[in-house]
């Protein structure tokens, strides 16, 4: 009996650039119910390969909130060229999630576990009237708010801490050490814009530092409070959550 011709599968391992606005999503990840960004990924993705496809993001971020550089990694055992597979990915989403780019990586390459940082930028708009653009990407915030203060704020915040302060209390993080490498305010126009850089983020930390300073920028609590909350480790002495539609994760490096 002669035997049929051996076909070996030929795996990818592929990394791709995600941008989306994520007004109509439950966040990143899967959820039982509900439209998320790794959901519509892993659908189109898995009719694509003929198969069910796992797909890894750089993180997770929460309803609501806005990508110009989430990166995931996933393997595919049908080979397609980057371009290709870029155009019918875009081909089967909707406009509000656009694949950026697309590239074949390395065997050990993972979205999560291979990066050393990200970049989240928080707007906060501060004309006294809102354009009906701004309304998803920014939080209207009416009233003075005094950039230094929150500068000042926010450099006592950057380093390696802990920010079991600037979490939900149900953290499901084991370790809430982070290094927080950049916290800076930036005045653009009508907008104040924070921008944060660390190792990793830990569940609206980004968020709770946003509203934190802003409550410093506003008067509510000195620059100080910010460390002391810090230091306490405790929730109640942070500000509170800012809205979810003026954060944007910007980079993750690698």
């Amino acid at each position: 009996m002669v035997a049929g011709p051996i076909i070996l599968c030929v795996v990818q391992n592929v990394k791709i650039t995600v941008k989306y606005d994520g007004t109509d999503y439950q966040g990143w990840q899967i959820q039982s119910q509900g439209r998320t960004i790794q959901g519509e990924l892993t659908r189109v993705l898995s009719v694509l390969d003929h198969r069910s496809v796992t797909v890894h993001g750089a993180g997770r971020t929460d309803a609501g909130v806005h990508s110009e550089g989430q990166v995931a990694s996933f393997q595919l055992e049908r080979a397609f060229e980057p371009e290709r597979l870029r155009d019918a990915i875009n081909g089967n989403l909707r406009h509000d999630i656009r694949v950026a780019s697309v590239e074949v990586a390395d065997e050990s390459f993972h979205a999560r576990r291979s990066a050393k940082q990200k970049t989240y930028i928080y707007q906060i708009c501060t004309a006294p009237v809102a354009s009906p653009f701004d309304y998803k990407y920014a939080f209207h915030f009416r009233g003075p708010l005094d950039p230094r203060s929150m500068q000042e704020a926010g450099r006592l915040l950057v380093g390696r801490h802990d920010f079991s302060a600037f979490t939900v209390l149900d953290s499901e993080a084991s370790d809430h050490t982070r290094n927080l490498v950049k916290l800076e305010v930036t005045e653009r126009d009508d907008r104040l814009v924070i921008i944060a850089t660390a190792d990793g983020f830990l569940k609206y930390m980004v968020r709770t530092i946003a509203g934190t300073l802003i409550d410093v920028g506003r008067g509510y609590r000195g620059a100080e409070a910010a460390a002391r909350a810090l230091e306490a480790r405790d929730r109640s002495l942070a500000g509170p959550t800012a809205p979810a539609s003026g954060l944007t994760l910007l980079q993750v490096d690698y």
